[in-house]
């Protein structure tokens, strides 16, 4: 009898495929953020809306209100609007496109692709404020030129990054409303009732009921968000105030967000 021998089994070699890097999942978000018809109109609105303030001050404000402070409030007004329905379609448009299944079918980790979204928002905050700086700093040029007064530049430097960050505040509670509702309608409305509903109502409690009057600033994220706005925020107490507004209306509501996010369905 002759022995028999048996060829040893090869274990299989196992591909991976690297991970898919962050830097293009943000490039991928920005592009999908110029896509849809809703999203470019409102990227394209910035550039149009912050022409249209500037132009409004040149024709109806008097010469003595033609600074660069006049012009950065007419053009900070619709900045404030748009930018937090910006930021609301960058995270419905998964469910209002149907879109989500392709995205998470090539990314799994849903954490990863809100964390994009959250990138690339950033980016077209920052990049939306720029524009509206440089549209309000050439208006002011030209209305000063034209109304024959000395150009005047009476926004401090330091008080530029805090305008930023306050637009950024209210880009974020459009996103993280976006995260909770995952539904655009829904989102957008929430929006107008936190930010337009929700303040007024604090307001008229802290008048009819004293002892909430010092506790207001704390949990009015409106509030804390003004005080960035006129660069009145300086203090480590105000700034302690813009955290615990922070922590309240999107750090909290944010983490709950993600948790349904990442164990919901996607159809």
């Amino acid at each position: 009898m002759t022995a028999t021998t048996v060829p040893p089994t090869t274990t299989p070699v196992r591909r991976t495929s690297p991970p898919i890097p962050m830097t293009r999942l943000v490039t991928v978000e920005l592009r999908k953020m110029f896509d849809t018809r809703s999203g470019f109109w409102m990227l394209v609105s910035i550039g149009v809306l912050s022409v249209v303030a500037a132009g409004s001050v040149l024709v109806f404000a008097p010469d003595s209100d033609v600074t660069y402070e006049t012009f950065a409030r007419a053009i900070g007004f619709p900045m404030s609007v748009i930018l937090p329905m910006i930021a609301i379609l960058a995270v419905t448009s998964e469910w209002s496109q149907r879109s989500g299944l392709t995205t998470f079918t090539l990314v799994p980790s849903r954490s990863r692709v809100i964390g994009a979204k959250a990138c690339a928002t950033l980016v077209v905050g920052v990049g939306s404020m720029a524009v509206a700086f440089a549209v309000g700093a050439l208006g002011n040029l030209a209305g000063s030129a034209i109304a024959g007064v000395d150009t005047v530049w009476n926004v401090a430097l330091f008080i530029a990054p805090q305008i930023v960050l306050g637009n950024l505040v209210g880009m974020a509670i459009g996103f993280t409303l976006g995260v909770v509702l995952r539904n655009s309608p829904a989102a957008i409305v929430g929006y107008f009732v936190v930010s337009l509903v929700m303040p007024g109502i604090l307001v008229l409690l802290a008048q009819v009921r004293p002892w909430f009057e010092d506790l207001q600033p704390w949990i009015d994220w409106n509030y804390a968000q003004v005080e960035l706005f006129d660069g009145a925020t300086n203090t480590g107490e105000e700034w302690a105030m813009l955290g615990s507004t922070t922590m309240i209306w999107i750090a909290v509501p944010l983490a709950v967000g993600l948790l349904f996010l990442r164990r919901s369905e996607v159809k």
